[in-house]
């Protein structure tokens, strides 16, 4: 009884990790917390990412020193997350994009989630930026954190400077005027991850035929044969799970498929990483996952460490992350395409976020979750 205890308890720690890290520190908080507590803020890198840090409060004496860390972090709150298709590796070689940018929203309760997306091809204004040099413009979201990235005098892009700029352009655009934290992750580094877990295991809800990779994993972009993904019950491995996150040209709905998809495949990373199978069977990987992580996902919790959210979100669970679907059209000027527009469902959305109602306007729009088994 006592170890079903211990894996109930970190179950519970772990979904709390997961979601306060931008839900796909799921591996490192199920490593730290399973096998190596007192690392878990080491396997989880931080830095500024927001530009204008939190200033920490200066030590706690013993006799005043809250017990745990995070019971003062009080909800509602609001988590930015960019995935970049940058090969952490290359990062020195190219100026990034924010190939995915999602908002979590966690309820005054801290017991219930709320993951939506926007088009990286959605229009948008970007603030002028002195620290990069480059002026304001109205273009593509994804760009935002091109043009903040950039150094000037040097070759090399800074990437947290980047994530900076996309804050700011998402404040403008959502109205949400301050995020409680924000990750940035590498896609390049999911492949390894998946793979240390044993794989990911999804509802395939379109036919998907890659343009980049063949069936036996090579990459064969625009030459074939091609990697199809049929609408069904299917396991992906790491290069699979990228490979499907990055379609959408085969896709009735496009970019909206796309980032459909980047939603469920962190639903699966949860579901995988939470198993009592992966507790019981694959505690042995925790160094390696340790290292997958600290290559993928770089977080920035405004002063706090991990742990402390690890307390904070104690009480949140699996179940209780709603995906969300905001609907959109392409914008065509002259024929050509210039990006994307969400319908003006999205104002109401981020009103309700903001007012920290979802779960009443989510009821009244039930069209927008997104659901297992069901194409959106």
């Amino acid at each position: 009884m006592l170890g079903m205890h211990v894996l109930i308890t970190a179950r519970r720690r772990l979904v709390a990790g997961i979601l306060a890290g931008a839900v796909v520190l799921a591996a490192g908080i199920f490593v730290a917390v399973w096998y190596t507590g007192n690392r878990l803020n080491d396997a989880i890198p931080q830095t500024d990412l927001f530009g204008t840090p939190t200033p920490v409060a200066g030590p706690a004496t013993p006799s005043t020193r809250p017990s745990p860390g995070g019971w003062d972090i009080k909800g509602p709150l609001n988590i930015l997350i960019a995935g970049e298709d940058t090969d952490p590796n290359e990062r020195g070689r190219e100026f990034p994009h924010s190939d995915a940018v999602m908002i979590l929203h966690l309820d005054a309760t801290l017991t219930h989630g709320y993951l939506v997306s926007l088009p990286r091809d959605q229009l948008v204004h970007v603030p002028a930026n002195p620290v990069s040099g480059t002026g304001a413009d109205y273009t593509k979201l994804t760009h935002a954190m091109t043009y903040g990235s950039r150094v000037p005098g040097s070759n090399k892009p800074n990437f947290a400077q980047g994530f900076a700029l996309l804050a700011r352009t998402v404040s403008a655009y959502t109205g949400i005027d301050h995020f409680d934290a924000g990750a940035i992750i590498s896609f390049a580094g999911l492949v390894k991850l998946v793979d240390l877990l044993g794989g990911i295991d999804l509802y395939v809800d379109h036919k998907v035929t890659s343009i980049h990779m063949s069936p036996d994993g090579r990459n064969v972009y625009h030459s074939g044969p091609y990697m199809v993904y049929n609408v069904g019950p299917m396991h992906l491995n790491g290069w699979q799970a990228l490979d499907y996150a990055r379609q959408r040209y085969s896709l009735p709905n496009g970019t909206y498929d796309r980032e459909r998809h980047h939603r469920q495949i962190i639903e699966a990373l949860l579901a995988r990483v939470l198993s009592f199978d992966n507790l019981l069977r694959y505690p042995y990987l925790a160094p390696s996952l340790i290292a997958a992580l600290s290559g993928m996902i770089t977080v920035d919790l405004r002063g706090r460490s991990v742990q402390d959210y690890v307390y904070a979100l104690r009480n949140l669970r699996p179940e209780n992350l709603t995906l969300v679907g905001l609907p959109g059209h392409g914008v065509y000027t002259n024929g050509q395409y210039r990006g994307e527009d969400l319908f003006p469902i999205q104002a109401d959305y981020f009103k309700a976020l903001r007012a920290d109602t979802l779960d009443t306007f989510l009821a009244a729009h039930p069209e927008l979750v997104n659901k297992d088994n069901q194409p959106y």
